[in-house]
Formats: structure tokens, sequence, C-alpha cells
């Protein structure tokens, strides 16, 4: 990969001399307007040696990515945080839901387990170690042979037709051109799909009455087993006490320091010894494509995060030398861009249990839709809209692009409705899914067809094959 090549002086001053616009300069001659700022055209660096790029390296991404390069593919992984591993590394999440698939999914547990990184026997909930987290997916891509590139973002995307065919990323290399039979879009809030000009909703209406985001914290406590009666996983032998129960009691600790969390239903987890993880903010109607809006968000909930560690300090006893280890990197996201595939999932999908027969997973989780104001969270945290989710397919060509060839999606970003994608959005389906996108991008890049020609049936009879664990 390599940067833009450097201007000489001597190229410098004749460029000058022409008039031409060369970096680090502006022509300002026509370039004000009313309506903006016209950026200079000028010829970027162009990589074309991958056959799948994949946007993105959270659970989804990096399960791709994996399975894109173990089916024989050159694979490209571009993140623009400084780690592999989204809303689970650099998110703090530190839990992960509908976990009990086969194929990556069970291969990361069984990881985790063995090194010591998981805390939890239950297959549907499973606390981690974040940091260790990042490590092992370093390991896992770079056995597959995975070319990955933190501190990148995707900024633009170029089609030929209806076909994408380039995309650009800005880092500390500037701008980079870069191509790629088939693409995957894997960034959470469909960023390189908005940008190719696929459709996408958002939300449960146009107003934005949408989920709200949590921005998690590592603790330190000085004795783990003092503060059983709230914490997960922290338990002691005769430990009775429901989840539900704890989240409750932990909330009325916080209400004794006089300040009532913005998340109903705080959860404390044990991540290993006396290192904990929390949950317990809410920030309401911000969307995610909104870098001012998430900004004020993430330092709202940061000190929200602060007062009401210090206030449980302040209480002592159990409490007492509570400290902030680390906050989110970024502020989680529930709610992002769902992009407009070959089929729509939805809330008589979940309702009903639908089934289909290019089925990449099964998903299991109930509707979880949080508060969308502090008024109702003092109601209830979360709602399920009175839906009793039946277990139901999640298709393939809900991970297809409708409007734009040669793109594929995974993770929450797929074509689904608001009450849909309450359930499908938790971590365990998404990597089901970037396995699904990640084998059928290898098999159309190797026989020069698109995604959508791509027979799941053909497909699926590779997974097996590709799993590890």
């Amino acid at each position: 990969m390599s940067a833009p090549t450097n201007v000489h002086r001597r190229q410098l001053i004749s460029a000058a001399l022409a008039g031409a616009v060369v970096p680090g300069q502006l022509a300002f001659a026509g370039n004000d307007s009313v309506d903006g700022f016209r950026e200079p055209s000028q010829t970027l660096p162009l990589v074309a040696d991958a056959d799948v790029v994949v946007c993105g390296a959270g659970p989804a991404g990096v399960s791709a990515a994996i399975t894109a390069a173990r089916a024989g593919a050159k694979v490209r992984l571009f993140e623009w945080r400084g780690c592999l591993g989204g809303v689970w590394t650099a998110g703090l999440l530190g839990y992960l839901l509908d976990f009990q698939k086969p194929g990556f999914a069970k291969e990361l547990k069984e990881h985790l387990t063995t090194r010591g990184y998981r805390r939890g026997d239950a297959e549907t909930g499973i606390c981690y170690d974040p940091e260790g987290m990042k490590l092992l997916l370093e390991e896992l891509c770079s056995e597959a042979g995975v070319q990955f590139q933190l501190h990148t973002k995707v900024s633009a995307a170029y089609l030929e037709g209806r076909r994408l065919t380039t995309l650009v990323t800005d880092s500390k290399s500037g701008r980079q051109a870069w191509q790629a039979p088939v693409f995957i879009d894997t960034t959470g809030d469909g960023d390189l799909a908005a940008l190719a000009g696929c459709g996408f909703a958002f939300g449960e209406s146009e107003a934005c009455p949408c989920q709200p985001m949590s921005l998690n914290a590592l603790l330190v406590c000085q004795d783990a087993e003092a503060l059983s009666d709230f914490v997960r996983f922290a338990v002691h032998a005769d430990d009775d006490l429901s989840n539900n129960e704890k989240k409750d009691r932990f909330r009325a600790e916080i209400e004794r320091t006089g300040h009532f969390p913005s998340y109903s239903k705080p959860t404390l987890w044990q991540v290993r010894d006396n290192l904990l993880l929390v949950m317990m903010n809410h920030e309401y109607g911000v969307e995610p494509f909104d870098a001012a809006a998430v900004t004020a968000a993430t330092v709202r909930a940061r000190a929200e995060l602060h007062r009401i560690v210090e206030g449980l300090k302040s209480l002592g006893g159990p409490w007492e030398g509570l400290q902030i280890a680390a906050t989110a990197e970024q502020i989680g996201v529930r709610d992002g861009r769902r992009i407009r595939g070959r089929y729509v999932v939805t809330a008589d999908d979940v309702r009903e249990g639908a089934r289909h027969e290019d089925a990449v997973t099964r998903a299991t989780f109930g509707v979880d839709v949080h508060a969308g104001s502090a008024q109702q969270n003092k109601v209830s945290a979360y709602s399920n809209f009175g839906i009793k989710t039946k277990p139901y397919d999640i298709p393939l060509r809900a991970l297809i692009a409708a409007d734009v060839d040669g793109l594929m999606t995974a993770g929450r970003a797929i074509s689904g409705d608001f009450i849909a994608h309450a359930s499908y959005r938790v971590t365990g389906n998404a990597v089901s899914m970037g396995e699904a996108a990640g084998v059928v991008a290898a098999l159309a890049a190797a026989t020069g067809r698109l995604p959508h020609d791509v027979p799941w049936s053909e497909a699926a009879a590779r997974l097996p094959e590709l799993a590890r664990g």
C-alpha cells in the first residue's frame, strides 16, 4: 500500500506557474459558492489486489473477512478505529447474545474459553474480556491471510452503471482508492452502501423515534465478591438472585446517590477478578450519522458515568475505591441505517417464525426496543412491542443490496424493518451473517459472478469445511 507520491519543490514551482492545484494548495478562484465548497479533483493511488473488500471490522466484518479468506479469496479489511472487533472491543460491549450458533461463533467461544477470556456458562449469554478479544481477532485474521488496515475510514464510493467498482478511504496515508470484484459493508451504519447510493430506512419513522445509544465502561472495584448481589457472574455459592433482581438492586444503589440512571436497568458484569463492565446510560434520539450529535451524546454519557461512579464510591462499604478504568472508544449504537436489500425481514417474520430456503442463520433473540425517551425509561427500560419471537430465518437476499450490484451487507445494517431489526441486531446473528457474506463474496469473485447469482446451497456447502472449531 503506497502513499501518494511527494511533490518535489521543482514540481511545486512548475505547477504554481501553470496554475495547477497541488497537494497543500487550493485554487480559490471560482471555488466559493452559496451551496458549499467544490473540492479540487486529484488522481489517487489505486490498489486492485483484492478479491473481496470488507469495510468495518466489527463482529460481522471480522467474520466475513476471515471466512472469505479461508474460502480462498484475497481479502482487504478496513477499520476506522484502532483495533478489530468494533462494538465488542472499541465499544466495550462485553456480552455475547444469540451466540448458540455453529461455525465461527462456536469457534470463537472455544478460543475465548481456552484462553480464559470468557465468563458465564450459558450459550445464549457470555461475558468476555474485551482486551483479550482484540488480540484473538488480530491473530485469527492474520492466520487466515486477511490484510487488515486500522485507522482507515471509507469516504467515497464509485459505480460503473449499477456495479460498485471503487471505494476511497481516508487515513494517515492520505486518500487512497481500492477496487475489487465484491464489496461487503459491515460498518454497522451502512456507511459504504449509503455512499454508493443505496436506499435505506432508519428508526421507527422519519421523525427519528430511534433506539438510544449507550456508552459502556470498565470499572475496577476492591472486591467483586462483596458486590455479588449486583454483579452478573460474580456469585456466592448460594446466590439465587435473578439477573433482573441484580439490575434492580444496582439501580436502587444508584438512586441512593440521588441520581436516577438514564438506563433504568443498569447492569454490571464481572470480566475477571476485580475488573467489571457496566452499562447504565441512554442517549436518546441521536442519529448515528450526525457527527456533532454523536459527539454531544458521548460527552453527556461520559459525564453521567463519572457522576454515578463517584456517587457509588461515596456510599462506601463494598463500593469504596470504585473507579473507572476506561470508557468505550465509541458510544454503542443500537439503531442505524437499514439498507434496502432484495428481501426485507419484517415483524411478521419474527412473529410467525419465517422459514427460507436461502436462510443464512436462525435468529432467536427477542424484540428489544429500548426506551425512546427519559420519560419512557422511568416506566420501562425496554419493550418487545407485544411480540413474542419465534425462531426465524434471515435469508441471504436480505444481505444483498437491491440498488447496487457487487455489494453485500452483514450485521445490523441488513434489510429489515424497525421491529425485526430490534431482534436480529445482536452480535451472534452478526457473526453468522458475516460468515454467509464472506463465503458468497469469495465464490462470486472466484467465478466472475455477482453475489445475487451465487445460489445459497452452493455457498452453504462450503461453510463446514471453513469452520475451525
